[in-house]
């Protein structure tokens, strides 16, 4: 595929900060005291909460550099982005101290939607949220929580309009994004958006190559805090603008489902099953589109690799997650892509069925009115190969050969 590029004015920025980095200049520093300061500065607040947010925060910086190769207006995103983090850290911890019983709030059966990218976990989540008895976080509310969202003005939030101005520049700079990933303000946001500011989350992965970062994330890091700031969000943004239950969703998950019960251990899962070697030729394709935003020297191939690694990895973590018999079946249910493209409300009732809730019928017309004013190529066709990444197809057959057989999951390529 053709590497996309990005606008006049960026391109222009670009070009001056490497001539700049020649003579030895850095305009933008990746500084981590200076960073905490900023954030500190922009709240009026001084407590982060838990230390041990700070060994992610220093893996991110350290591989931001070292792998990266961030251009100048990517440093600029980077250092945006990881102050913003930092400031809904400090204000998560001051609204907790300042209102204990907003920690009080139950969060009872959550259920988690936990399949890889590409397999149809973002049209599922958009189809459980057109349920009131379900609360799903939404984009404008993830981005700007403080104060937390209230029941009567959920719809009419001024934040939602500033939500959808940002999202809208970050489509200006990658205009082909949304032909693969629908973005917007009133759109269910993923859980890694949450996480990422205890600085456990594959958010930053998926914006820039950190591969050090990505490997202490995966094998090494604990995630049990990811999942207590997680959980302190939710009961946030519920605090004011309550419902029956929660349904939240990420890739990452995978990753870490045993961390997910430490902190909700009555959670429900759906796992979406697609053949792995069209998520990977998908998500790929995806990655050379999104990190374009950030730096100048993208490789197609060379992201295939990565994701490879990663995505057999998650693969081979639910089978043994289910192998180990760590809850009862009755609180997991898998959908296969091909089933659920195929009768998409047949499916969501399955798993109403299967969880003991009810698909009210003027929420089903819903949900079928939905998915027929939403096609999946409603902005346009998202067009991979898995040919093109220049991964050897029988290795990549072989390394998710498990996963497939485990959740009989059919070969499309």
């Amino acid at each position: 595929m053709q590497s996309p590029q990005l606008p006049l004015i960026p391109r222009a920025l670009n070009f001056a900060g490497r001539q700049l980095e020649r003579v030895g200049l850095q305009p933008i520093r990746l500084d981590r005291d200076a960073i905490l300061a900023g954030a500190r500065r922009a709240t009026e607040l001084d407590d982060f909460g838990d230390d041990s947010f700070r060994e992610g925060l220093d893996r991110l910086l350290l591989s931001l550099d070292e792998d990266a190769q961030l251009s100048v207006l990517g440093r600029y995103i980077a250092r945006t982005d990881i102050g913003h983090c930092l400031e809904n850290r400090l204000q998560l911890v001051d609204w907790h101290k300042r209102h204990p019983e907003i920690g009080r709030g139950e969060i009872r059966r959550p259920i988690f939607i936990c399949g890889q990218g590409r397999t149809g976990t973002t049209i599922l989540h958009e189809l459980l949220a057109l349920d009131p008895a379900n609360r799903v976080p939404l984009s404008w509310e993830v981005e700007f929580p403080f104060p937390p969202p209230e029941r009567d003005t959920y719809t009419t939030d001024p934040r939602i309009e500033a939500c959808q101005k940002e999202l809208d520049g970050s489509e200006r700079l990658v205009p082909d994004f949304k032909r693969m990933h629908r973005m917007g303000a009133r759109l269910p946001q993923e859980c890694v958006r949450i996480t990422a500011s205890d600085f456990r989350s594959l958010i930053f992965t998926a914006q820039w190559r950190v591969i050090g970062y990505t490997q202490w994330l995966t094998h090494e890091a604990d995630m049990s805090s990811a999942y207590a700031f997680h959980k302190q969000m939710l009961q946030l943004l519920q605090w004011r603008c309550p419902a029956e239950r929660w349904i939240v969703k990420s890739p990452g998950h995978l990753w870490c489902l045993e961390d997910v019960l430490g902190t909700y251990p009555d959670a429900l899962f759906i796992q979406t099953h697609r053949d792995p070697l069209h998520v990977l030729s998908s998500l790929s394709s995806l990655e050379v589109v999104l990190r374009k935003m950030s730096s100048d020297r993208i490789l197609l191939s060379e992201i295939a690799q990565e994701w490879s690694r990663w995505c057999s990895d998650s693969y081979d973590r639910s089978v043994d997650f289910r192998q180990k018999g760590m809850i009862d079946s009755s609180r997991i249910v898998d959908l296969q892509f091909r089933d659920f493209i195929s009768d998409p409300i047949r499916n969501v009732q399955s798993i109403y069925d299967q969880f003991g809730l009810e698909l009210r019928p003027d929420v089903e017309k819903n949900m079928r009115d939905y998915v027929a004013s939403n096609p999946s190529d409603r902005d346009g066709k998202h067009v991979h190969r898995i040919e093109d990444t220049g991964l050897d197809f029988a290795e990549e057959r072989a390394k998710v050969k498990r996963y497939q057989e485990y959740f009989d999951v059919p070969s499309e390529t």
